[in-house]
């Protein structure tokens, strides 16, 4: 803690002061319980949304092989277009919210090619729509995290440093007054001592 000012102007300030920390830290305290609790559910979120990604995997194992016929290929069919995201506002921050995916519509004969290739089509883009959900999932993870870290930062801030500081300069500032209000009132009561006892000399009787 600097040197602080032993005066009445800057005990308001401090006082000020503490007043101010202690009205932001419960917001600050509320803001990273939030935070916290949407980490977690994210989290939730994110297991819920590899376990969907692993069954859809898994689906594909019974005609995955038919993809390698010389004739099939279907990747020209699965370009991202564009990917969907909103926003969603938690404690203050913007996170992205997976919405859909587009993808580019390429024709294909549909004489020459396998029935299959149209369900395949279907369930690749649906794999892939879920990886763009977890993608975005992630990074809204990444970004509470980073939120939380700085908030956590500002709260211990002013919980261990901001609020004691303040406390304690305005008790130290609070003393030194007090010893001066003490030894200005000891002097008052010595310098009229002092005079009461001129006045009795000088006019006490010869």
């Amino acid at each position: 803690m600097s040197k602080v000012k032993l005066t009445k102007g800057e005990l308001k300030r401090q006082r000020d002061s503490l007043h101010q920390f202690e009205r932001f830290l419960p917001t600050l305290q509320l803001k990273k319980q939030q935070l916290q609790m949407e980490i977690l559910s994210h989290y939730g979120l994110l297991e819920k949304t590899k376990h969907e990604e692993e069954l859809k995997r898994k689906s594909f194992e019974n005609w995955l092989l038919l993809l390698a016929e010389p004739q099939v290929d279907i990747s020209k069919l699965l370009t991202i277009k564009e990917i969907n995201l909103s926003s969603k506002n938690i404690a203050g921050i913007d996170i992205p919210v997976f919405e859909s995916c587009e993808f580019k519509e390429i024709e294909y004969d549909l004489f020459t090619t396998p029935l299959w290739v149209d369900h395949a089509i279907s369930a690749f883009r649906e794999l892939i729509s879920i990886r763009s959900s977890i993608k975005a999932i992630e990074e809204s993870i990444l970004i509470l995290k980073q939120e939380l870290r700085i908030t956590t930062q500002r709260v211990n801030l002013f919980e261990k440093v901001k609020i004691p500081e303040a406390e304690e300069a305005i008790r130290l500032i609070k003393i030194y007054i007090g010893d001066q209000l003490t030894n200005a009132v000891g002097r008052s009561k010595i310098a009229k001592r002092k005079i009461e006892y001129a006045n009795e000399r000088e006019f006490a009787p010869l």
